[in-house]
């Protein structure tokens, strides 16, 4: 799957042989256990129907279903999500300040495209203990939360939690009263598609690399080579960032037809990043498809064996299980 997209087909080979650089690999598939909450208001008014019928939105469960299955295939099959509970919500989340949407309020907001409540943020603190999450992720019972929500539901894209947690596209609740123990909560808008849950995921990587490279300064901070893109490094771009593709000249465009010289195949190779450049554009990574391009850009993150200067080869880990990385 995505074969065409991910370099050539001897290096695609290579990878689904569980091979990096002519080495075996050794790392381990990691299995998350969800807590799936959806937030689907039934509209008694509207037929019963709920608020993602109501509006023709994607089935909450189908996006979460092919969320999971396209990180299995970007991470070479380490990313193994499993729904371990579902919680379907006849209502609205509370917000910060205590507000919550009824459904005459919401649909009127949604009529005007006005009006919505501010402040906008949930109260993630009546949303943990509400759900017992803090019980569930001590017990092992789940590793990861997935909100599922509607248009100004709330949600940060992604908030890490617990004890030490740091900034992940959004303040961390760094309180070990809230949990002793650090996970994620992902927060998505039911009414858009994978691709921006992929985007939400993709800055979920950008945040918590960033910490992990932290104390690297110059080239030995890999991660600041990753992402070079054409537009801040002339000559020298990689593989760029969720935002900017190599030959990217502003926000969002994946789609750009110039070639430039980037190095991004090389990463297949991690740790050996001696490889020569290859003229690129948009055709490499989906030719404009958002979707594609975020798969694209996530199946370079390294996956290996091993270990250089201090920071693992395989990159997903420090991603998946902020609990253990860190």
């Amino acid at each position: 799957m995505f074969d065409w997209l991910f370099g050539s087909r001897k290096q695609a080979q290579h990878r689904d042989q569980g091979v990096l650089h002519g080495s075996p690999a050794t790392v381990e598939p990691i299995t998350l256990r969800v807590s799936l909450i959806t937030h689907a208001p039934i509209l008694e008014a509207r037929g019963g129907l709920r608020l993602y019928e109501y509006f023709n939105w994607p089935n909450p469960v189908a996006l979460a279903q092919q969320y999971a299955a396209d990180l299995r295939t970007a991470s070479g099959g380490i990313a193994r999500y499993e729904i371990a509970e579902h919680q379907v919500v006849d209502g609205y989340p509370v917000k910060r300040d205590g507000f919550t949407y009824e459904d005459a309020t919401y649909l009127r907001c949604m009529a005007r495209q006005q009006n919505f409540h501010q402040p906008d943020a949930v109260d993630y603190e009546h949303l943990i203990a509400t759900f017992d999450l803090k019980r569930k992720v001590l017990s092992g019972a789940i590793d990861e939360v997935w909100l599922m929500g509607f248009p100004y539901a709330g949600y940060y894209e992604s908030q890490m939690v617990g004890a030490g947690a740091i900034w992940c596209n959004s303040p961390p609740l760094a309180s070990p009263d809230l949990c002793p123990r650090r996970f994620v909560i992902m927060g998505f808008n039911y009414e858009r598609g994978v691709d921006c849950m992929l985007e939400n995921f993709g800055h979920r990587v950008e945040s918590i690399m960033s910490h992990v490279y932290r104390n690297h300064q110059g080239e030995r901070n890999l991660w600041e080579r990753y992402i070079r893109h054409e537009l801040r490094h002339p000559g020298r771009a990689e593989c760029g960032n969720v935002h900017f593709a190599p030959n990217s000249t502003r926000d969002y465009e994946w789609g750009n037809a110039r070639p430039v010289l980037s190095r991004a195949d090389t990463w297949h190779n991690f740790p050996d990043l001696s490889g020569p450049p290859r003229m690129m554009n948009a055709q490499d990574w989906g030719n404009g498809d958002m979707r594609l391009h975020h798969l694209w850009w996530l199946d370079h993150l390294p996956r290996g064996a091993g270990v250089t200067d201090g920071v693992q080869h395989n990159w997903w880990w420090y991603v998946l299980c902020p609990d253990r990385a860190f």
